[in-house]
């Protein structure tokens, strides 16, 4: 007789509309964050804070290419938003739910030295920044105008010493890493130059090309070209090593001075982003990176794939601002 009361029960209990999907589904009602098996969710915005063509692009592209091909069923858009030296490209992927809809590609300069440039910046990379990995490490390359008559880093020096602010450089803007790196090659070298931005590295090469300035720090992509035409001359690269790509080249510290730039990208997500996600994309990410295809296609931009942890992504951007900041005080730069 038990047996057959609890029978009618649980019949009971099934005929009463919808108690039964309220039962199962009230766990998933509390839940605050995404599953894990959720990501990619049907559309995932990759946001850039720098223009079409910028190396951040070209990386998000390539990395949206190879999401597409992993999850076909998924949509990944590519958006550039530009401004502000990336504040505002940047601070949209703060702002972004955390949902793992909407990551972004991104460089030191908004995820860190940023921070000792804009005293009002609406975001902070430190706490409204998920780190994913370190995707490429890039090299910027130290080239003089062949007038010069220096064959290496050494020459230059002397003539800076000897030469107080006779010289000038050209960069890809105030704050930019190549602005940066001059001045801390003129510190340390205690010579003195004059600076002159220029809205990218195109104008910035040109200005080299035709003498309006003598030298510039600018990405090795753009200048590597009118090197090996013999119409700028290659004195070093910023890295910490040489570059594969530019084995014949040696860096800043091989030649003397101990000043490292590294051109990184990285990829992020707004804070909050739930851990499982995070590790997903990381562990997506990093396979691609170690893709033949993948390396070609950023090796002929002269990017050398990395793929970090997350927490080595942050480690990199908590370095950047202790890099640059007796730089930024010593050469008194601010932008607002």
């Amino acid at each position: 007789m038990k047996r057959f009361a609890l029978a009618l029960l649980l019949v009971a209990a099934s005929a009463i509309p919808g108690l039964a999907q309220s039962q199962s589904t009230e766990p998933a009602a509390q839940s605050t964050s995404a599953p894990f098996s959720s990501w990619p969710p049907k559309t995932v915005h990759i946001i850039v804070p720098f223009a079409a063509g910028s190396t951040p692009d070209a990386v998000a592209r390539i990395i949206g290419d190879g999401l597409r091909k992993k999850y076909p069923d998924a949509t990944f858009v590519v958006e550039d938003r530009p401004g502000a030296s990336g504040n505002i490209g940047t601070d949209a992927i703060a702002k972004a739910a955390p949902d793992g809809s909407t990551i972004g590609v991104s460089i030191g300069g908004p995820l860190a030295i940023n921070t000792l440039l804009f005293s009002n910046l609406s975001y902070d990379p430190r706490k409204d920044i998920t780190p994913i990995t370190q995707l490429v490490t890039q090299p910027s390359a130290l080239v003089v105008n062949p007038n010069m008559k220096v064959d290496n880093l050494g020459d230059l020096i002397k003539l800076l010493k000897i030469n107080l602010g006779k010289y000038s450089y050209a960069s890809i803007g105030n704050g930019s890493l190549s602005h940066l790196a001059m001045e801390a090659i003129a510190e340390k070298a205690k010579g003195k130059m004059v600076h002159v931005p220029y809205p990218g590295s195109p104008e910035a090469m040109l200005a080299v090309l035709r003498g309006d300035v003598q030298m510039g720090m600018l990405p090795a992509a753009s200048v590597v070209p009118q090197a090996k035409a013999g119409k700028l001359k290659l004195l070093a690269v910023s890295t910490a090593k040489r570059s594969p790509y530019l084995p014949d080249v040696p860096t800043l510290k091989e030649s003397g001075l101990d000043v490292e730039a590294d051109a990184w990208v990285g990829l992020i997500g707004p804070s909050g982003l739930p851990k499982e996600s995070v590790e997903r994309i990381n562990k997506d990410t990093v396979e691609m990176l170690k893709s033949p295809a993948l390396r070609d296609k950023l090796g002929a931009q002269l990017m050398e794939p990395v793929g970090s942890t997350p927490d080595e992504l942050r480690a990199r951007m908590n370095g950047e601002i202790d890099r640059w900041a007796p730089v930024i005080k010593a050469a008194d730069v601010k932008l607002n």
